[in-house]
């Protein structure tokens, strides 16, 4: 589909990546007669892609894999060509506003492109961080296509009752993890620190509470360095460490935060981003300034934005985005 699309000179709305809520979008765009631009650096860079089972999806009682999904949501735009363009493998460069709106500047099939647009939805997404075992992540790639490491709280910990689980993560973000874990009710917690000092960015005031609750509830630390992974074929999380032991556990789930926020297009245009890192935005998904002011026609959905970074969440953002571009700007 992607190579035999045409650009038009312009479009109502450009759609600034091509996950769950880019796509969705994208096809609340056509569906209100508006056009629509979709540009998606490839599923394989969407969160779920590698995620082989969500029970968290309406409409699938026996869950579906994030790849499913997504084939399934550009499926979907494949019915609405008429309205909306989706190319891919694509990236966009920069955002820009200009007195109509706003020019976005993308590669796209080995060539520079520019598209004008009346209105923007940001939905580049977050990337997870990975253990880097080797100077490589790619050695927790396996386990995490399994489910044997996981990377949702709301999305995995049902699933955690009755398991050992191994907590990857040396900072504030690790240990509140673990603690947070607790309410599904895991057999062990044990936070493995790959040897990175513990706690070491925070105040002496934050480490001593958190030292004292993660005491209380008998979760322990593995401090020695990781070396590897085993027990892929009998679907357990087995780590290997610097010393020459190694440990075994169900699951393992990162507690190492995001290694890629997204933020330098939102940056660029104005928004203001909350104390962790999302771009803020109010109950239309309109991102807001740094006056908490909305930005005119430049909305952010999905994980890029501040709240909870569910798939239905993403849909809900996407919808809300576009609705209000449908009322207020188109």
């Amino acid at each position: 589909m992607a190579g035999f699309v045409r650009l038009k000179p312009a479009y109502d709305i450009l759609v600034v990546g091509g996950g769950h809520a880019g796509l969705q979008a994208g096809l609340k765009s056509a569906l209100l007669l508006h056009s629509a631009l979709v540009v998606d650096r490839g599923p394989k860079y969407g969160r779920s892609y590698y995620a082989p089972k969500m029970d968290n999806i309406p409409g699938f009682p026996e869950g579906i894999s994030g790849h499913k999904l997504l084939d399934r949501q550009i499926e979907a735009l494949r019915t609405v060509t008429e309205w909306t363009d989706y190319v891919t493998p694509a990236r966009v460069s920069s955002v820009r506003r200009t007195d109509a709106g706003f020019v976005a500047e993308f590669s796209w099939l080995g060539q520079a492109r520019t598209a004008e647009a009346r209105a923007i939805v940001l939905a580049m997404g977050v990337v997870d961080r990975m253990p880097e075992i080797g100077g490589s992540i790619e050695p927790i790639f396996p386990w995490a296509n399994f489910a044997i490491v996981d990377f949702c709280i709301l999305c995995d910990g049902h699933d955690l009752p009755g398991k050992s689980v191994a907590v990857l993560g040396h900072d504030e973000f690790a240990a509140r993890t673990a603690l947070d874990l607790l309410h599904f009710r895991p057999t062990s917690l044990e936070i493995l620190t790959h040897g990175e000092p513990f706690l070491a960015e925070s105040s002496p005031e934050v480490r001593d509470d958190l030292e004292r609750q993660l005491a209380d509830a008998k979760i322990a630390r593995v401090a020695t360095a990781i070396t590897g992974f085993d027990g892929i074929r009998e679907k357990v999380f087995r780590v290997k460490f610097g010393d020459g032991t190694s440990r075994q556990y169900d699951r393992g789930f990162s507690g190492l935060g995001w290694y890629d926020m997204h933020g330098k297009i939102p940056r660029s245009l104005g928004c203001s981003f909350d104390a962790e890192g999302y771009v803020r935005v109010d109950d239309d998904s309109r991102a807001l300034d740094d006056h908490g002011t909305p930005i005119p026609g430049l909305y952010c959905v999905g994980d890029l934005k501040s709240g909870w970074n569910q798939i239905p969440e993403a849909w809900a953002s996407a919808e809300r985005a576009v609705i209000h571009a449908y009322a207020e700007y188109l």
